[in-house]
C-alpha cells in the first residue's frame, strides 16, 4: 500500500477534482494534500445560513463558509495564521462570525470577482492545490418533498423536512441556468480522478451537479469517477436512506451511470455513539450491494471511520489513502514520451 500511494512525489501526484461542500469535503482535503499537490476542490455556493448567510445578505456576495473551510484544509501556514482563520468573534454585532469569512469578504470587495478573491486568499494561505466555487452566480436551493410541499433556502430544508416528515423528492437551483465557473469545468476535464462527496447529499453534493456544464464535463471525462458515501445518515436530510438511495438521488439529479464506483465505510461504531445518533433518527449507512450493482455501481468497502468527541466521521488520512489506492489499482500508468501525459509524466489508461 505504501508503495502504491507514494510512488511519485506529491508534485507529480494524480490530478484529483473533488466536488462537494461542507465539513466532509474539507476533512477529505486534509488527507489528500499529504499525497498529491494536484487537487482542485470544486465547492457549492448555495449556503444561506449562519455567518455565511449574513455576509451573503449584507454584502451581496457568494457564501464564503464552505470555500473558507476548504482553503483552511489545504493551507500551509504558521500556527498563528491558522488560529486566526479559525477565530470566531464572541461578542457584539460580529458574534458568531469567523475571521476567515470576513477576510474573504474583504478580498471580495477589492477583487474584480469572487473567484479572484478566492485565488488571492489561496496565495495568502499558500494552499496545496486550488479551491474553485462551482459558480459565481447568486443561486438559491429549493427543495420539493414527496407530499408536494416546497421550501426555498438551504438553511430551511432541515426544518421543513422535519415538519413535513417525508423524504425529499428533488432539489433545484434558482435560477436554473446558472453557469459553471470555466476553471471548474477545466479541472474536471483534466482530472485523473473525479471524487464526489463526502458531504450532505442534497445540500452539499447535488447542488454542484445542478450547475450548467458540470454533469456534462463529468460524463465526457475519462477519469476514474468515485462517489464517497457518508458514514452516517443525516438528520433532516437522509433519515432511513441506504447507500443505493444516495446513489439513486445522485443519478436522478444528474444522469444514470455518472460514476461506477462507490467507496463506503466498513467499520462499525461504538454502541453509545450509535444510540446517540438513533435519538436523532440517524444511523450507520448500510451498503445494500445487490441493489447498487443493479444500478451499475460497484461498492468498495474499506475501514474509513473515526469517532471524535462522540461524532462518527471519515478518518481523513484513511480516506485519502484508500482513494489513492483505488486510483493506483484501477489505472495503469504507462511511460510515453510522445503524448497523453498526465500530471506525473505518464499516460493514464483505465483498466477493464
Amino acid at each position: 500500500m505504501e508503495e502504491l500511494v507514494r510512488r511519485f512525489p506529491k508534485a507529480n501526484g494524480p490530478k484529483i477534482a473533488v466536488i462537494g461542500g461542507g465539513h466532509g469535503l474539507s476533512n477529505m482535503l486534509r488527507g489528500l494534500k499529504q499525497y498529491t499537490e494536484n487537487i482542485s476542490a470544486i465547492v457549492s455556493v448555495a449556503d444561506d445560513g449562519g455567518g455565511s448567510g449574513v455576509l451573503r445578505q449584507d454584502l451581496g456576495m457568494p457564501p464564503p463558509g464552505d470555500i473558507r473551510n476548504c482553503l483552511e484544509a489545504l493551507a500551509n501556514t504558521e500556527p498563528l495564521m491558522s488560529e486566526l482563520m479559525h477565530f470566531r468573534f464572541r461578542d457584539g454585532s460580529l458574534a458568531g462570525q469567523s475571521f476567515g469569512n470576513l477576510f474573504l469578504a474583504a478580498l471580495n470587495e477589492i477583487s474584480p470577482s469572487f473567484d479572484a478573491a478566492v485565488s488571492r486568499m489561496s496565495q495568502v494561505l499558500a494552499i496545496t492545490g486550488r479551491v474553485l466555487p462551482v459558480t459565481t452566480a447568486d443561486v438559491r436551493l429549493e427543495a420539493e418533498f414527496e407530499n408536494g410541499s416546497t421550501v426555498i433556502g438551504e438553511s430551511k430544508i432541515f426544518y421543513c423536512k422535519k415538519k413535513e416528515d417525508c423524504r425529499i423528492r428533488r432539489v433545484r437551483l434558482l435560477p436554473e441556468d446558472a453557469g459553471a465557473l470555466p476553471e471548474a469545468l477545466d479541472a474536471i476535464r483534466e482530472a485523473d480522478m473525479i471524487v464526489l462527496g463526502p458531504g450532505s447529499l442534497y445540500t452539499s453534493i447535488i447542488p454542484n451537479l445542478l450547475v450548467d456544464g458540470v454533469v456534462e464535463a463529468i460524463q465526457t471525462s475519462d477519469a476514474l469517477k468515485v462517489y464517497v458515501c457518508n458514514v452516517m445518515t443525516q438528520e433532516g436530510e437522509t433519515e432511513g436512506y441506504t447507500v443505493s438511495d444516495h446513489i439513486a438521488a445522485l443519478f436522478h439529479h444528474s444522469s444514470q451511470g455518472l460514476f461506477d464506483l462507490c467507496l463506503c465505510n466498513s467499520t462499525t461504531i461504538p454502541e453509545d455513539v450509535a444510540a446517540r445518533y438513533a435519538e436523532e433518527g440517524a444511523a450507520l449507512l448500510l451498503a445494500d450491494e445487490a441493489l447498487c450493482r443493479q444500478m451499475g455501481v460497484e461498492i468498495v468497502n474499506r475501514p474509513l471511520l473515526t469517532v471524535e468527541n462522540g461524532y462518527a466521521r471519515h478518518h481523513s488520512d484513511c480516506l485519502a489513502r484508500e482513494l489513492l489506492r483505488l486510483h493506483a489499482e484501477r489505472s495503469v500508468r504507462i511511460a510515453d514520451g510522445a503524448n497523453g501525459f498526465c500530471s506525473g509524466g505518464y499516460r493514464i489508461e483505465k483498466k477493464n
